[in-house]
C-alpha cells in the first residue's frame, strides 16, 4: 500500500460475486514492493452496468472480473482483445483512454494461467491419455477448455447440469456434453464450478464423486478460496498430480498486474505475493 493515497493514486479493483482478500493482498503487496502509486480494492455488485459505468466515469485503471460476471460484462466494454474475443469470456478490464475519453479493453488472463500451469506441471495428453473433463459451463470453463484444446487434449468432456449452456459450449470446442459425470472416469478432472468455494452452499463438497477423483491421473482446481478445497485435499491425499486454484489465481493476477501497471513482476515477486495473499483471504 502507498505511504499516502493522493489524488494521483491509481485505483484498480475486482468485481466478484464472492469477493475475497486474495487479489487485494496480491496486488497491493506488489505495488508496495515495486514502489508503484496504485491501490487495489475488491467489490461485489448487484448492478453490473452501473459498476462498469463507474470504472469509465471515475477513470479507474483496471478491474478483475470473476464469477458470475465474466460473460455478462462483454456488452459493457468497448473492445475485446483477442484472448477474450476467442472465448467470449472476460476476466480483466483495462481503461486505456483514447483521444481523452475512457476506453475499456477486455482481456482473459485465465486462459494464460491454465495453459501455463498445465505446461509447468507437465500435464499433457501423453501423460493423461484418457478424456479430460471440465466441470462447469461459465467463463472459467471456457478459458480452461481453450487451454486444454490448445495443449493438445482432443477427448474433451463438458460436465454441466444445464443443457442450454453446457451443450453449446461442448459443441464450440468439439467436446462431448454430459449433464453429470455418472460412471465416466476421465483421466483429467478440471473443476470450474463454485463447488468447494468458501462461503458458498457447497463449501465442503467435492464437485464429483470421490471415486472419480481416485481414478483421475491429474486434477486442476480453479477455486482459489480456500487454498485447500475438498478437491485439493483429496488429490493431495491420493498423491495425484495437481494444479491448485491458488496457483491459477496467482498466475492470472500477475498477468493482470502487468496489464494495469506496464510492469512485469519477477517470478520470485509473484511467488512471495501469492504467499502473502493466502495468509488472510
Amino acid at each position: 500500500m502507498p505511504d499516502r493515497i493522493t489524488k494521483d493514486t491509481r485505483l484498480c479493483l475486482s468485481l466478484s460475486g464472492r469477493p475475497s482478500n486474495l487479489g487485494t493482498r496480491f496486488h497491493n503487496f506488489l505495488y508496495a514492493e515495486l514502489g508503484l502509486d496504485f491501490v487495489y480494492k475488491a467489490f461485489t455488485t448487484d448492478d453490473l452496468p452501473a459498476a462498469v459505468a463507474g470504472i469509465r466515469a471515475l477513470g479507474i485503471r483496471g478491474a478483475g472480473v470473476s464469477m458470475p460476471f465474466k460473460e455478462a460484462v462483454i456488452p459493457l466494454v468497448d473492445e475485446l482483445e483477442a484472448s477474450a474475443a476467442a472465448i467470449d469470456s472476460v476476466n480483466t478490464i483495462v481503461n486505456t483512454p483514447r483521444e481523452g475519453r475512457p476506453h475499456l479493453v477486455a482481456y482473459n488472463t485465465d486462459y494464460l494461467a491454465v495453459a501455463g500451469l498445465l505446461a509447468q506441471h507437465g500435464i499433457t495428453p501423453a501423460g493423461t491419455p484418457g478424456a479430460a473433463a471440465v466441470l462447469g459451463s461459465g467463463g472459467m470453463a471456457k478459458a480452461s477448455l481453450a487451454a486444454l484444446r490448445d495443449a493438445g487434449f482432443s477427448d474433451l468432456l463438458v460436465v454441466a447440469r444445464t443443457e442450454a449452456t453446457g451443450a453449446p459450449l461442448a459443441a464450440q470446442y468439439g467436446a462431448r456434453w454430459l449433464p453429470a459425470l455418472g460412471d465416466v472416469r476421465p483421466d483429467l478432472l478440471l473443476n470450474a464450478t463454485p463447488v468447494g468455494m468458501a462461503g458458498g452452499p457447497a463449501a465442503e463438497d467435492l464437485p464429483v464423486a470421490r471415486a472419480a477423483v481416485e481414478a483421475a491421473g491429474a486434477v486442476v482446481e480453479v477455486v482459489a478460496v480456500p487454498e485447500d478445497t475438498p478437491l485439493v485435499r483429496l488429490a493431495r491425499e491420493l498423491g495425484t498430480p495437481l494444479v491448485t486454484g491458488t496457483e491459477v489465481a496467482a498466475w492470472q493476477a500477475a498477468e493482470q498486474f502487468a496489464l494495469y501497471t506496464g510492469v512485469r513482476p519477477s517470478a520470485d515477486q509473484v511467488r512471495r505475493a501469492g504467499e502473502f495473499s493466502r495468509r488472510a483471504v
